[in-house]
C-alpha cells in the first residue's frame, strides 16, 4: 500500500487528510501510517514462512512506543543497541526474550539490565566485550547466549557514514580472525556460543552485497560447525533500502526475504534479520508550514517551521526527501532552497529543488521521513521537539506530545 495519496488534490495518510492533522496537532509534526508499518512487517514475516526465522525490528530507526507496540502485537522481535532502547521495548509491552542486543559500546550497566530482562542474546563485537559478558555471567552463575558479529569486508555501496561492513569500520570481528575468536568464546564457561551475526550497512538499493555477505557467512557457519561450534542461528542484520527519489527503485521486500530463505534451506539454521528503515521510512512524513518567501540575487528561499533539529538527514547525509504540498493548486513550480529557522547555513531540507509554488501559511509534507527522523531530533537552538502522530484508518492520535519550553529546562538547575 501507498499510505500517502492525493484525493481531489488533498494529500491523505490512509483515510485522514494531512491538513486536518497539521491544523489539529500543529507543525512541525511527524505522521506515521500504522497500516503501512504492519503490512511491511508482514511482507518480511510471511515471505519467510517455512523457514525457522525471527524478524527483529531495528529500534534505532524509529523508537516511538506506539510503533513498537504495533510491531510487538504483529509478532516482531527487536534489535536494540542501547539500554534505553531496551527500556522502550519493554515499556511497549514486548518481552525481553524477543530482543537481540547489538552495538559496539555496551556498558556493564546495560549488560546487567539486559540480563535482568532475560534477552534472547547478545551480538558481541569485540573480544573485550566477550570477556565482560563472561565475567558478569560468572558472577550470576548463569550461561548467556551470544553471537559474534563478523565483519565480512563487503562493500555496501552506500553513504560512508552508514556503511559498516569493511575492515576499516569500527564494527565486528574481522572475518580472518573469526574462527580464533569463536574458539576463545567457546572456552568461556558462562557463554553459550550459538550464533553468527553480520551487518554491512544501511540503505542498500541493490541486494547483491547482502547476498554476498550471506554466502560468506554460510561458509563461516560450515567451518565453525566442523570445529565443534554449535551454530543455531545466523543473523544477517538489516540494510535494505527505500526509494527516497521518484527514480529510485527499492528492492522488493518479499522477494529479498524469499531469496535469503532459499539460501539457508536445509541447513538446520534459524535465520534472523533486522529491518528498520524498510519498515518505517515510507510510513512517515514530516509536516511543516511555510513561514516566509525570501529572494536574493543568488537564489530563492522557502523558509519553513521545520529545521535540521527536527530532521537532520539532509544536513548530515546530504539526503534527499521529496517535499510536496498538502493541497495541490495550479500555481506552477519554483526553484528554491527549503530552509528552517536554525542559525546554521547547513539548516536545510532541500537545496536547488523544483517544488510546487508555496506561499506563507501553506503546509508541506517532507516525505519518507519515518526512519531516522524524530529519533535523531534535538533541541538545538532551544527548539522543542515536534509532536508525533499515528494514523489508523480514518482515525489519528498524538502518540508523542510536542515539547514545551518547560520541557527544555527540565532537569536543569541554577
Amino acid at each position: 500500500m501507498n499510505p500517502f495519496i492525493y484525493d481531489h488534490d488533498t494529500l491523505y495518510c490512509e483515510q485522514v487528510a494531512l491538513a486536518d492533522i497539521a491544523t489539529g496537532a500543529g507543525t512541525p509534526c511527524y505522521v506515521y501510517s500504522a497500516g503501512f508499518i504492519v503490512e511491511r512487517f508482514h511482507a518480511y514475516n510471511s515471505a519467510l514462512d517455512g523457514t525457522p526465522h525471527k524478524v527483529c525490528y531495528a529500534v534505532k530507526a524509529n523508537s516511538n512506543l506506539a510503533l513498537l507496540r504495533l510491531l510487538a502485537e504483529a509478532g516482531a522481535g527487536f534489535d536494540i543497541v542501547s539500554g534505553g532502547e531496551l527500556y522502550r521495548v519493554l515499556a511497549a509491552g514486548a518481552k525481553g526474550a524477543n530482543c537481540i542486543f547489538s552495538g559496539v559500546g555496551k556498558t556493564a550497566v546495560e549488560i546487567e539490565y539486559a540480563l535482568d530482562a532475560g534477552i534472547h542474546s547478545f551480538n558481541c563485537e569485540s573480544e573485550a566485550e566477550l570477556d565482560l559478558i563472561q565475567a558478569l555471567a560468572a558472577r550470576r552463575r548463569i550461561e548467556v547466549p551470544v553471537s559474534i558479529r563478523v565483519n565480512p569486508d563487503v562493500n555496501a555501496v552506500t553513504h560512508p557514514y552508514i556503511s559498516t561492513g569493511l575492515r576499516q569500520h569500527k564494527f565486528g570481528i574481522d572475518r580472518a580472525d573469526a574462527e580464533r575468536v569463536y574458539d576463545r568464546a567457546m572456552a568461556c564457561p558462562n557463554l553459550r556460543v550459538q550464533g553468527v551475526s553480520c551487518h554491512i550497512g544501511s540503505q542498500l538499493l541493490d541486494p547483491g552485497p547482502l547476498m554476498e555477505a550471506l554466502d560468506l557467512m554460510l561458509e563461516l557457519v560450515d567451518r565453525l560447525r566442523r570445529r565443534g561450534v554449535p551454530v543455531r542461528w545466523l543473523d544477517l542484520g538489516g540494510g535494505l533500502g527505500v526509494g527516497y527519489r521518484p527514480a529510485e527503485q527499492a528492492p522488493d521486500v518479499a522477494e529479498y526475504a524469499r531469496a535469503i530463505a532459499a539460501r539457508v534451506s536445509g541447513l538446520d539454521l534459524e535465520l534472523m534479520i533486522e529491518p528498520g528503515r524498510s519498515i518505517v521510512a515510507e510510513a512517515g512524513v514530516l509536516l511543516t508550514r511555510v513561514l516566509y518567501r525570501k529572494k536574493t540575487e543568488a537564489k530563492e528561499f522557502v523558509v519553513v517551521d521545520a529545521a535540521m533539529n527536527d530532521l537532520i538527514r539532509p544536513a548530515l547525509y546530504q539526503a534527499h526527501h521529496e517535499i510536496i504540498p498538502l493541497r495541490r493548486r495550479p500555481t506552477g513550480t519554483i526553484l528554491a532552497d527549503v530552509v528552517g529557522p536554525i542559525c546554521e547555513t547547513g539548516d536545510f531540507l532541500a537545496r536547488g529543488r523544483n517544488l510546487a509554488n508555496a506561499f506563507p501559511g501553506d503546509y508541506l509534507a517532507v516525505c519518507t521521513a519515518g526512519a531516522y527522523g524524530f529519533v535523531a531530533a534535538s533541541n538545538y537552538n532551544s527548539r522543542p521537539r515536534p509532536a508525533e502522530v499515528l494514523v489508523e484508518g480514518n482515525n489519528w492520535r498524538i502518540v508523542r506530545q510536542r515539547e514545551t519550553f518547560e520541557d527544555l529546562v527540565r532537569g536543569e538547575s541554577m
